[in-house]
C-alpha cells in the first residue's frame, strides 16, 4: 500500500505547467510539514516536501490555493532517478496528491481565498460539479 497523509503550509504559490504530449496541467508545490516530535528546549522543525498535482486535482490547486495557507494532501509516494550533465545518477521522491483540502479554521483564512470554505476536489477525473463545500458550522471542533 502506498498512501500519504499531509497537512502543512504552502511554502509558494503553486506552480503551474502543460505537459508537451497531451497539454496536460500540473500543478507543483511545497508543503512545510511540522514534525510531530521535538526534542525538550529544541525549536519546531519540519519537513519540506514536494507534491504534484495532475489534470482536476491540479487546476483546484492553481486555483484557490496560496502561499501560507494551511492544506491537507492525501496521494503517494513516488520516486524519480536521472542522470544530470555530469553523468551523476540523481534521486527525487515527490508525493502525487489524489485529495486536496483546505485546513485553514475560517478565522484563519484569507476571505478571498474560496469565500473562506472548506471544501475537497476529487481527482477521479470528475467535472467541478463533483466539488463539495461545506460552511464547516458542523465540524465537532
Amino acid at each position: 500500500m502506498n498512501k500519504v497523509i499531509l497537512m502543512g503550509r504552502l511554502t509558494r504559490d503553486p506552480e503551474v505547467r502543460y505537459t508537451q504530449t497531451n497539454n496536460t496541467l500540473v500543478a507543483s508545490f511545497s508543503l512545510a510539514v511540522n514534525r510531530r516530535f521535538t526534542r525538550e528546549g529544541d525549536t519546531q522543525t519540519a519537513d519540506f516536501i514536494n507534491v504534484t498535482a495532475w489534470a482536476k486535482t491540479g487546476e483546484f490547486v492553481s486555483k484557490y490555493f496560496k502561499k501560507g495557507q494551511q492544506v491537507a494532501v492525501v496521494g503517494r509516494l513516488q520516486t524519480r532517478t536521472w542522470e544530470d550533465q555530469n553523468g551523476q545518477k540523481r534521486y527525487a521522491t515527490d508525493v502525487v496528491a489524489e485529495e486536496t483540502y483546505f485546513a485553514d479554521s475560517k478565522r484563519d483564512s484569507d476571505a478571498s481565498n474560496f469565500d473562506s470554505t472548506f471544501g475537497t476536489m476529487p481527482s477521479d477525473g470528475g467535472d467541478t460539479s463533483d466539488f463539495e463545500v461545506s460552511s464547516g458550522d458542523d465540524l465537532p471542533f
